[in-house]
């Protein structure tokens, strides 16, 4: 069929059907609007192909077989070590094998349209589609348009990277067979768990960084898992940045490598290159210059955006650019990001109806309040490393008179959880209002504890009153009873 030049009209426009467009969608239908979602690769985005579900299903195999190792009587009966084809094929069908018919499905039965094609503004409210299909599509919102697009990996200066094909976290997570030796470079999340979860199916894995471990956490929860990554036989070379890198003949790759406390070089040869150095919200190519943003001095473009997602000085006469999730660059975790969504589309619900004028309260369904005070984020190695809301030093950088309570996990439920369980766990106060700022779990299965602090973060609640919550015995979660006593209640 000829090409052809398609117009249409919605009052909602979203580029990016991952999880935070999804979302966003779902809750503009709901608040009555027309919707339609932009996509041009898999819908379902990034966390359900080639970043959350793919890598924790690379984790979880490893994480159940080592906790049978560390009870005595399930020790004795574990008798083989991974079997790595059948963790790829598990990690397949969390995937749904790179389809997207379960999601498309879903976004018909929720009365959303999909257009499959790369989109770019063109003016206030306006946006072509580059269908997939061949046809172009020239889309009018009547009220808003949402930069749902997620975020694209950094790629650091290294001499001679920019010339070969190594991995991103994409090609790890898709990995058809495990390589003989992998090097990771990033110390971050991404980074310390793929460097594990490979190391388990059988790779020899350095890890190389250019300060800490998990360096945002503190250092005494990410050193338990620094050494978990030891144990699994990871090499570890922090302080460290890697100089340059060359293919060699037979197609393994040569990284010459600094210490940049001592100076001294070094090398490590692999037959794959994991880049894991963060990420930047993808911006690129959506024709944002058409309404006044253009990137600086060479540097990533960002948005600055309200509690809403609305994007702030924008070219028009009414509110109507939104960006959510990565694209926002405040938070990238895919639930935060879908906690925006929820709040975004029931703002622009709210606004097309003229139901919400202005800024909305903190904690209203159209304000994402908890981004500046609770964000709660796990790192799926083993041991786990679970936190949210403030660290001791954000909070007292940020003007609170805080103070800190820190003790290992050592009580009877997690003696009974495993043999030699090594934890630890921080609660951070508010001293004037008596009221938890942040908490911070390093140990093997603390990512279910997290809820709870979460709970009490966002709400507020006194000291004196979560004194009386009283923990299941024998559970991990005594620890918050031996922290509240540390404490001094």
């Amino acid at each position: 069929m000829t090409p052809q030049t398609l117009e249409r009209e919605f009052d909602v426009v979203i580029i990016g059907a991952g999880a935070v467009g999804e979302n966003v969608a779902d809750r503009a239908v709901q608040g009555g609007l027309t919707v339609v979602v932009i996509e041009a690769e898999l819908v379902g985005g990034e966390c359900s192909y080639w970043a959350c579900m793919p890598s924790k299903a690379l984790l979880r195999s490893g994480t159940a077989l080592h906790g049978a190792q560390t009870v005595p009587g399930a020790e004795e009966a574990v008798t083989r070590t991974l079997d790595a084809a059948a963790v790829l094929k598990r990690r397949d069908y969390m995937t749904a094998n790179w389809q997207d018919d379960g999601a498309v499905k879903w976004l018909e039965g929720a009365g959303i349209e999909l257009i499959r094609g790369r989109g770019r503004l063109t003016g206030p409210l306006a946006v072509d589609v580059a269908g997939l299909d061949g046809n172009t599509y020239r889309l009018k919102a009547r009220h808003a348009v949402v930069l749902a697009t997620g975020s694209t990996p950094n790629r650091p200066p290294i001499k001679g990277l920019a010339e070969l094909q190594v991995w991103g976290t994409r090609e790890a997570t898709s990995a058809k067979e495990i390589p003989e030796r992998l090097a990771v470079l990033g110390g971050g999340v991404a980074g310390t768990e793929l460097a594990q979860a490979f190391a388990r199916l059988g790779a020899d894995v350095t890890l190389v960084a250019r300060s800490g471990l998990l360096a945002s956490f503190p250092a005494e929860a990410s050193s338990l898992v620094a050494a978990g990554l030891r144990a699994d036989g990871v090499e570890i070379r922090l302080g460290t940045s890697a100089e340059s890198i060359h293919e060699n003949d037979d197609g393994t790759f040569t990284l010459t490598l600094r210490d940049r406390t001592a100076g001294e070089q070094g090398t490590v040869t692999a037959d794959k290159v994991l880049v894991s150095t963060g990420r930047h919200p993808a911006l690129e190519g959506l024709g944002l210059e058409s309404v006044g943003f253009r990137a600086q001095d060479g540097q990533p473009l960002r948005l600055p955006t309200d509690s809403t997602g609305l994007v702030q000085g924008v070219e028009g006469t009414q509110p109507w650019l939104y960006a959510v999730g990565d694209a926002a660059g405040k938070n990238y975790f895919t639930h935060q990001g879908k906690y925006e969504a929820r709040a975004t589309g029931d703002a622009i619900a709210a606004r097309a109806k003229g139901e919400l004028e202005g800024t909305p309260a903190a904690w209203s369904r159209y304000a994402q309040t908890a981004n500046q005070h609770a964000v709660p984020s796990v790192v799926f190695t083993d041991p786990e490393l679970a936190a949210v809301g403030r660290t001791l030093e954000q909070a007292r950088k940020d003007g609170y008179n805080a103070s800190s309570v820190e003790l290992p996990i050592e009580v009877s439920g997690s003696s009974l959880h495993s043999e030699h369980y090594a934890g630890w766990a921080q609660l951070v106060v508010d001293e004037d209002r008596r009221v938890l700022l942040g908490a911070t779990f390093a140990g093997p299965d603390v990512g279910e504890l997290l809820h709870a602090a979460t709970i009490a973060v966002v709400g507020e609640v006194p000291l004196d009153r979560l004194w009386h919550a009283v923990p299941s015995f024998p559970t991990i979660s005594e620890v918050w009873l031996r922290l509240l006593e540390k404490y001094g209640l």
